[in-house]
């Protein structure tokens, strides 16, 4: 068992547990210290806010009639366990397909904690141009999976040593 943690890109998942703790101790911190509904004020074009989403990126499907929670919940546990098997197959020496991997999975995680507590997933960062163009809120989780996203991408077009 050892073996197949350090010895293989499993040894990664660390980073997702990060990902997921940092991503609940800001959650927590807003709803604390920032009622629903309301925001700070923190420079001309970032405001902290607490908000929830009930749908997905860019809340899309969140005015379903709450099928959407399972939905999410059950694509971020399917997505989470495809790249746990992924890890589990790659070496464990650092790649940009180990870190994306695990981006993608703490953030899956954090959302996913959010939709099983509380129904929604908790937003908080609010960047906008001169309050007229507002980019929809997101959290620390979705910072992660769209990092994760981004790099898978860019591991995809990166040329590898072909196999003897």
């Amino acid at each position: 068992m050892m073996k197949l943690l350090t010895g293989t890109g499993l040894r990664w998942l660390w980073l997702a547990v990060v990902t997921i703790v940092l991503d609940q101790l800001a959650k927590h911190f807003i709803m604390q210290h920032i009622p629903y509904g309301h925001g700070v004020i923190m420079t001309p074009f970032f405001n902290l806010v607490h908000v929830y989403n009930t749908g997905a990126a860019f809340s899309f499907l969140a005015n379903a009639e709450g099928w959407q929670r399972w939905l999410f919940s059950g694509l971020a546990v399917a997505i989470s366990g495809l790249l746990v098997i992924a890890l589990a197959k790659a070496p464990a020496k650092c790649s940009l397909s180990n870190l994306a991997y695990s981006l993608v999975i703490g953030g899956a995680i954090g959302n996913l904690v959010d939709r099983m507590l509380y129904g929604h997933v908790v937003d908080f960062l609010d960047f906008h141009w001169h309050e007229l163009y507002h980019f929809a809120a997101f959290n620390v989780a979705d910072m992660a999976i769209s990092c994760g996203a981004a790099l898978i991408i860019l591991d995809g077009f990166i040329k590898k040593p072909a196999n003897k």
